[in-house]
């Protein structure tokens, strides 16, 4: 990209959600009098028996979790869909239109260890909550009534993430949600101009580019894309043509999830503190198994800017007008790349050894 753009403010186009983003990288040297926090560094018990996901606990429901020893999943207790619909008609009109929507909402426990996270678990251990997400992918993909399955993970309180044991989520649509509808549309229109999958051209340019690359290993590639929101926003995406994460080989699950907890690492090692983000997984809807236009992959939307308490707000011009970044993509690739890729605290936590009752070594 031309040099001047790093200096002068420039709107940056998002081919997957036809949407624009405005960068202003010379406000990068504004002094900064904004609000400074001290970070609330605070380590957590491997078991917490106020914790309603660890091992043996009970749940708000009454229900008692089992003494599990990898990942866990259960149906959400307090779900935002529910399986069954509404049986009156709907009063709709073009000013006023409403439709039923129906689904299933689920919790998967990534590990029993109620003090890890991704970025701290062994790959090892990551790579059986892969095998979850598309053991999961493929149950709900044979219900009739089900037409999208959204995988993601809010982490930290301030994604609103009320539970630090690790987790993540999974909300199956009767419907295919707005954002994967557009990129969904986007991504078929751009085979039928172009011929070709818009995500595999695009991680060709990027990697022969490399100034966006974070880090890549055989099968994925971690970039911080071209018109990025968010300061350290960063997507993961695979290196060969796929349309779901169940068409990876076993070589590739297991290069996901190395590159889940590498990805994790950086964001952690940037401000040294346990970084908060919303992830999620996009792929196509269930239905489409010949959607040659679709190219899975993993948005991560961080919130923090300058520090382990500074975030970025959208507020002002970004709720009424279009979003904006000062940091270029650019300059937050580098910042990452150049992270080291072990984690600040510790390496990944060694979950390999013999098994050990958590509640009696920590009540």
């Amino acid at each position: 990209m031309n040099d001047a753009f790093q200096d002068y403010p420039h709107r940056r186009f998002n081919p997957l959600t036809g949407e624009w983003v405005l960068v202003s990288p010379h406000r990068t040297k504004r002094p900064w009098q904004g609000r400074q926090e001290n970070a609330n560094v605070s380590s957590l018990p491997a078991y917490d028996q106020n914790c309603y996901l660890c091992p043996g606990n009970t749940r708000n429901q009454g229900v008692v979790n089992p003494d599990y020893k990898d990942i866990f999943v259960f149906d959400n207790d307090f779900p935002s869909l529910l399986e069954e619909s509404i049986t009156s008609s709907c009063d709709s009109d073009d000013l006023f239109r409403v439709e039923p929507e129906t689904g299933v909402c689920r919790v998967i426990c990534f590990s029993p260890r109620h003090d890890l996270t991704l970025s701290r678990m062994d790959p090892v251990d990551v790579r059986k909550v892969v095998d979850v997400w598309c053991d999961q992918f493929t149950e709900l993909s044979t219900r009739e009534d089900i037409g999208y399955v959204q995988i993601f993970e809010n982490r930290g309180d301030i994604m609103g993430c009320s539970n630090p044991h690790p987790h993540g989520q999974i909300w199956a649509t009767r419907s295919v949600p707005m954002i994967p509808a557009k990129e969904d549309n986007s991504q078929k229109e751009y085979l039928r101009e172009k011929e070709q999958c818009m995500l595999c051209h695009y991680v060709e340019r990027e990697l022969e580019s490399g100034e966006r690359i974070v880090f890549e290993n055989d099968s994925f590639v971690a970039l911080v894309p071209f018109w990025a929101v968010w300061p350290f926003e960063t997507m993961l995406l695979p290196k060969h043509h796929m349309g779901a994460i169940t068409d990876m080989s076993d070589s590739q699950k297991d290069d996901l999830a190395k590159a889940l907890v590498q990805m994790g690492i950086r964001f952690d090692n940037l401000f040294e503190t346990s970084f908060p983000y919303s992830m999620g997984l996009h792929q196509r809807p269930v239905h489409e198994n010949g959607a040659d236009h679709w190219h899975w992959h993993i948005h991560y939307y961080p919130p923090l800017l300058r520090s382990a308490t500074v975030r970025k707000f959208m507020v002002g011009y970004e709720m009424m007008a279009m979003p904006q970044r000062d940091m270029t993509a650019e300059q937050s690739a580098k910042r990452l790349r150049d992270l080291p890729d072990v984690h600040f605290m510790n390496p990944v936590a060694d979950l390999s050894g013999p098994e050990t009752n958590l509640k009696s070594k920590d009540k």
